[in-house]
């Protein structure tokens, strides 16, 4: 059985459930590669630049962050982008900069979630429509039908189903690996940003002696 004779036989509804299949893929593929390069690369940059923020270098940090580029360069830049603030005026930005970085990584997860969910109903609805059109010609043969024609209805009916879950069953399972790689970078903003805090907090207990 090729593609195309499986198309045929599933009837109309097998094309949006081919589109849904291929946007399914596409959109995994460009946020798996969004998200392998948000991870961070340099795993001693925030120790850097949370010394720098404790000896009062504060430009030397930014160049750090800045040099370091990336999502976590970016991160951290953020953090220092009002100078040696109050430490809960620095947590706040950072809370900020990592609501919208991971927002921005996010996006598309909506989408697939609605494929995963869309593709099993398509497919069950494509089943339905192909039981009645095979009940319909019961109804025509009459006394004529054959177990044969009748069991061909029903399993070229039967094809959308299959159709929905092999499209489905991925799609959620590739939803669910980019939403842990997602946690991952999640983790290491937030232990970034303790750091970062605790640098910032020493700092200003040291001014205070």
């Amino acid at each position: 059985m090729n593609l195309w004779w499986i198309m045929q036989k599933g009837g109309v509804l097998m094309w949006p459930l081919l589109g849904c299949s291929v946007l399914g893929l596409a959109v995994f593929l460009e946020r798996l590669i969004r998200l392998h390069r948000a991870l961070p690369r340099d795993r001693e940059l925030v120790e850097r630049v949370a010394e720098r923020v404790l000896s009062g270098d504060l430009e030397g940090a930014r160049r750090e962050s800045a040099r370091s580029g990336g999502l976590l360069g970016h991160f951290l830049y953020e953090g220092l982008s009002l100078g040696l603030a109050d430490p809960e005026t620095v947590e706040r930005l950072l809370a900020s900069a990592a609501e919208r970085e991971l927002s921005r990584l996010s996006r598309y997860f909506g989408l697939l979630a609605l494929i995963g969910n869309l593709a099993p109903l398509l497919g069950l609805l494509g089943t339905v429509i192909g039981m009645i059109k095979a009940f319909q010609t019961v109804e025509a043969l009459g006394s004529r039908v054959t177990p044969s024609a009748l069991a061909g209805g029903i399993w070229e009916a039967m094809l959308t189903t299959a159709a929905g879950l092999s499209v489905a069953i991925p799609v959620m399972v590739g939803l669910s690996y980019l939403e842990g790689r997602l946690a991952r970078i999640e983790q290491e903003l937030s232990e970034a940003a303790t750091v970062l805090l605790k640098a910032f907090r020493e700092r200003k207990r040291h001014e205070n002696y």
